[in-house]
């Protein structure tokens, strides 16, 4: 069956999560997108020149004409992460690069699946859902998704398992006020805190936030595992495997939150967001998620859309 996907952003962050789409053989066509045409030729060239060992794809740069027909659009444009800078302190600059972006990518691919990557991905997230005109269950952002990978990426190493035995997510904003609803956290189905080796619960989470500052910090940006993050999340959507993972949507009064994207279980199959799961917090998780919430909305008040 065809799948196409449209990158726009062919930086290192977009041009990852190609690379990692054409070793997964996600998509039969990857069209890159980039004010910088040149660089999305090169990309793309360099990645169809290893199609030879890797399953058949169709990758080439394009316009926004030529991302007509495509069933997902990730969009990953926008100015990068300087060291010490937080995720928000981006936000209106890469809010007024999505307004440009908005009215020529929805003409071209009105009926396809959004994916946000680009910072801060749950003010992104939002800002598309509210503007778009598209109907925000085929708007996601990655939210934390990556943080969740960098949680159980920790959790197995401290734990001594591989790292399909460890179940456990980040909730809240991709940013300085998420947080691990350790409640819900288990190795091989035994609660956190019952597992044989001890767990330091603060450090983890302080590995987790700061990663990717500390990635930045010694390489100037952070791309494998968001591409990987992403391309994990297409394939979900191509297969249509019905998964529940921790994405970045609108909420609708899940947790009493609404009118915010940020990150809670979230049901995604091939038609998008299929609905969100209110998981048992504690008293002190929900008021996390709260504030995570209030923090976003804070930062949405303060930008032009």
């Amino acid at each position: 069956m065809a799948n196409k996907i449209t990158i726009i952003g062919a930086g290192q962050v977009g041009s990852s999560i190609a690379y990692a789409l054409s070793l997964k053989g996600t998509a039969t066509e990857i069209v890159l997108i980039d004010i910088d045409t040149k660089r999305a030729m090169g990309e793309a060239m360099d990645i169809r020149q290893g199609t030879p060992y890797m399953n058949p794809v169709n990758i080439h740069e394009g316009s926004y004409e030529d991302a007509k027909g495509s069933n997902i659009v990730v969009i990953t444009s926008g100015v990068a992460r300087k060291p010490g800078q937080s995720r928000l302190e981006l936000a209106q600059t890469n809010v007024d690069i999505m307004k440009s972006i908005i009215p020529q990518v929805t003409k071209a691919c009105p009926d396809a699946i959004f994916v946000f990557v680009a910072n801060p991905v749950d003010v992104l997230t939002y800002q598309f859902a509210k503007t778009s005109g598209i109907p925000s269950d085929r708007i996601i952002g990655t939210g934390t998704l990556l943080d969740t990978a960098r949680l159980r990426t920790r959790l197995a190493d401290d734990c001594g398992v591989a790292q399909p035995n460890v179940h456990a997510y980040v909730f809240g904003e991709h940013g300085d006020s998420s947080f691990v609803p350790w409640s819900l956290a288990n190795i091989a189905s035994i609660p956190v805190d019952r597992f044989p080796a001890q767990v330091k619960k603060d450090d983890v989470e302080t590995y987790v936030r700061k990663s990717g500052g500390i990635i930045i910090e010694a390489k100037r940006c952070t791309n494998y595992a968001i591409g990987v993050t992403t391309a994990e999340l297409c394939e979900i959507i191509k297969h249509d495997r019905t998964c529940v993972t921790s994405v970045s949507t609108v909420l609708d009064g899940e947790y009493g939150i609404k009118d915010v994207a940020l990150s809670i279980l979230t049901k995604v199959c091939g038609k998008g967001v299929q609905g969100r799961l209110e998981a048992p917090l504690t008293d002190t998780e929900l008021a996390s998620l709260r504030h995570s919430a209030d923090c976003l909305k804070d930062v949405i008040k303060q930008l032009t859309f």
